[in-house]
């Protein structure tokens, strides 16, 4: 893999209206050819009734418009499906199309949601949009070009209703989340992590009691990234330089987890393994520092700690920060997998460590441990390998 191809990633966050246990809100995505589409629709309302709408608008959409059936056929198809609410005159869903391949180039349909952000260059800007009437209702197109680092914000109108009556009288204005969009996006944040950071802010204007369901969800074009990682020796000691070969050869990052491991990497490249002595964490084993190796951490306890955290970098409705400061091996691991990665290769060798006969530890755990973490590395949108040895 080369480090100039480029890939799509994507990521949303949902805040329920208070009250409900629902969410009128409903983000849906799929693949097609080299198409990747993601649909963010809003129901009208909220609760049961808002939610079915905007689930049955988003699968319809996403189906059909991943199927290369045209833009209008499937817009038509939204409109006549769902009539108009006879009280307030408007449609019962409304809902932004993004469709895009890894070279940047697409679409994006917005029918009634907040006008979606540009993100390009580190600063927000507006898309060059083009009116078009479908069975009487203006529907927006844009033609996308985007470029490595690009970012599309699609939105549901919770996000500028935020704040309206509490701490804004007039909710968030547009210009006012593109300053703040601004201020907070750093480089190389993941899509996940800027759509997290956005329906955070909003949460904190609404004081954590939403006015209304609030979605935010990003799509990003970057470069790839490879990371490889080794867990546990292999069963043949024999084939240990083989095996660490095998893990070190091509381009990315690469992380060791486990001593036995850490030991066998060291011997084999001809360079000291350190051991540090910090505890960022008193739950998680320090890590280790080998020349040529990005993380060296020590094996099941960081990979317990580390699938917490992957549970939580899922959780759409979860708004602690996606990224980590924290400089324990579970925080530095959980970053580099689930923030830099786009690719991971696991190597699980499947020796029973000796170490652990007299601890409740054994290779099944492990084994389920990498299987769970694969799984969930898988629906934050990476291209998971798993190798055993």
């Amino acid at each position: 893999m080369t480090g100039n191809e480029l890939t799509l990633e994507y990521g949303f966050t949902a805040l329920n209206k208070y009250g409900e246990e629902l969410c009128g809100d409903k983000v849906e995505s799929c693949s097609g050819g080299d198409f990747v589409t993601l649909v963010l629709a809003d129901g009208l309302g909220s609760g049961v009734k808002a939610n079915i709408l905007s689930t049955l608008t988003s699968k319809i959409l996403c189906t059909m418009v991943s199927n290369d059936i045209d833009m209008e056929d499937c817009i038509e198809t939204i409109i006549q499906s769902l009539p108009v609410c006879k009280e307030r005159g408007v449609a019962y869903s409304t809902f932004s199309v993004i469709r895009v391949n890894a070279r940047g180039e697409g679409s994006l349909i917005e029918f009634d949601n907040p006008q979606a952000i540009y993100y390009h260059n580190g600063q927000c800007a507006d898309f060059d949009r083009k009116p078009l009437e479908i069975c009487g209702k203006k529907v927006y197109e844009t033609s996308l070009a985007l470029e490595d680092g690009d970012m599309v914000l699609v939105m549901s109108d919770g996000t500028i209703h935020a704040g309206i009556g509490m701490i804004l009288n007039f909710g968030w204005e547009r210009k006012q989340i593109m300053a703040h969009l601004d201020r907070s996006i750093k480089p190389g944040m993941s899509a996940r992590c800027v759509a997290c950071l956005l329906a955070a802010a909003c949460n904190d204007l609404y004081l954590d009691k939403p006015g209304d369901d609030t979605t935010v969800a990003a799509m990003k074009i970057r470069k790839k990234l490879n990371v490889d990682l080794m867990i546990g020796p292999p069963v043949d000691k024999s084939q240990d330089n083989f095996y660490v070969s095998q893990f070190l050869d091509g381009e990315g990052k690469k992380v060791v987890c486990g001593g036995t491991s850490s030991q066998i990497v060291s011997r084999v490249l001809g360079k000291p393994l350190k051991t540090s002595f910090d505890f960022p964490d008193k739950d998680v084993p320090p890590i280790g520092h080998i020349d040529g190796i990005d993380l060296t951490t020590e094996g099941v306890l960081t990979l317990r700690r580390l699938l917490m955290l992957s549970e939580k970098y899922l959780s759409v409705t979860d708004l602690s920060p996606k990224s980590y400061n924290r400089k324990d091996g579970a925080s530095l691991l959980a970053n580099i997998l689930f923030e830099e990665a786009t690719d991971v290769n696991f190597y699980v060798g499947q020796s029973v460590n000796v170490a652990h006969q007299s601890l409740p530890i054994d290779i099944t755990m492990k084994l389920k441990l990498v299987e769970t973490l694969t799984g969930n590395l898988r629906k934050m949108g990476k291209h998971v390998n798993v190798n055993y040895d």
